[in-house]
C-alpha cells in the first residue's frame, strides 16, 4: 500500500541523566531532504539520522528536532578538597609575599576552575539513548504515513470505480452516438438538397465512424485503472508511476474530448477529467 508524505511523531525519555525528545515532521517533497535541529552536544549524531531516514524513506521533506535538557545537578555539587587545599597554600604564600594583597572570598574559591565538581551526564550513554529513541520516532513516523496512505487510496480508489463508471457510460452510447451521426449527416445532405450519391454517403459516413470511434481510448482507460490499482496494491514508493498514470489518463480523457461529437461522451470527458484531477491532487502527497 502507498505511504503519505505527510505525518508527524514525536517521543520523549526522562532518566538520570536528563530528559531527551525527538520531534519529526514530514511533508511532500520531490526527493528526501532532511533537515536537523540538533544540541551542539549531540551534533555528531546527525550522519546517523541522516542515514536512518535515507534507509527507511524514500521522500519527503523531513524535518529532526531532538531536544536535550540534562538533569539538575544543583544537588550533586560538590567541592574537590585536595584542589581547594592546594589553592589555599598557593593563596598563604601570596599573603606572606604581599600581606597587602586582597583576598578572595568563599563565593570566588568556589568559582576557581577545578575547586567545584559539576559531574555531567555520560554523554556516549546519552547518544546511544538518542539513537534509540530516533528510531522509535522513525517507527511512529513511518506507522503515520501508512495509515494517511490509506486513506489516500481509498480516495483514489473511489475515483477510478468513477472513471469505469463513466467508460461503462460512454460504451453504452457509442451505437446511439454512431446513429445519430448518421441521421445528422443525411438531414445537411437534405437540407442542402444533394444529390444522395451512395458511394459518397458511404464515405462520409466512414470518416463520421472514425472519428467518433473512441473504443481503443476506452480500453486504454480500462488498462491505466487496472495499473493503478496494482500500483497501490504493489509495496515501495508508488508516488512517481502514480503521477505518470495521471499523464496518461488526462491524454485518452483529452482525447476522448476531442472526438466528442455529441453533448453525451463531452459530459462523460468532463467528468473523467475532474475525477482525474481529484485523484492527481492526492498523488502529489504519495511516497
Amino acid at each position: 500500500m502507498p505511504h503519505s508524505m505527510t505525518a508527524f511523531a514525536r517521543t520523549e525519555q526522562t532518566d538520570t541523566f536528563g530528559t531527551l525528545q525527538v520531534e519529526l515532521r514530514s511533508v511532500n517533497q520531490r526527493y528526501l531532504e532532511p533537515h536537523f535541529r540538533l544540541p551542539e552536544t549531540l551534533r555528531d549524531l546527525e550522519p546517523d539520522f541522516r542515514e536512518a531516514l535515507r534507509g527507511r524513506l524514500a521522500r519527503g521533506k523531513v524535518e529532526c528536532h531532538l531536544r536535550f535538557t540534562p538533569a539538575d545537578a544543583d544537588a550533586r555539587l560538590s567541592v574537590n578538597r585536595t584542589r581547594l587545599e592546594t589553592l589555599a597554600n598557593a593563596l598563604g604564600d601570596v599573603r606572606d609575599s604581599v600581606p597587602q594583597a586582597a583576598m578572595p572570598d568563599a563565593l570566588a574559591l568556589l568559582n576557581h576552575p577545578g575547586v567545584l565538581d559539576i559531574p555531567g551526564p555520560d554523554m556516549d550513554l546519552v547518544k546511544a539513548e538518542a539513537r534509540t529513541l530516533f528510531r522509535t520516532a522513525l517507527d511512529d513516523l513511518e506507522a503515520g504515513r501508512a495509515r494517511e496512505g490509506d486513506k489516500l487510496a481509498a480516495l483514489i480508489d473511489a475515483r477510478l470505480d468513477g472513471i469505469l463508471e463513466q467508460i461503462v457510460e460512454v460504451r453504452r452510447l457509442l451505437p446511439d452516438i454512431l446513429a445519430r451521426q448518421r441521421d445528422q449527416l443525411l438531414e445537411r445532405l437534405e437540407s442542402a438538397r444533394t444529390e444522395l450519391d451512395p458511394q459518397r454517403l458511404e464515405a462520409e459516413m466512414v470518416l463520421v465512424a472514425q472519428k467518433a470511434d473512441v473504443a481503443e481510448e476506452l480500453d486504454r482507460l480500462d488498462t491505466h485503472v487496472a495499473e493503478v490499482r496494482r500500483q497501490l496494491a504493489s509495496q515501495g514508493p508508488v508516488g512517481r508511476r502514480l503521477d505518470f498514470l495521471m499523464q496518461e489518463l488526462n491524454r485518452e480523457a483529452n482525447t476522448l474530448s476531442s472526438k466528442s461529437v455529441v453533448a453525451d461522451t463531452s459530459r462523460c470527458a468532463v467528468e473523467l477529467k475532474v475525477l482525474i484531477e481529484q485523484m492527481r491532487e492526492q498523488i502529489q502527497n504519495i511516497e
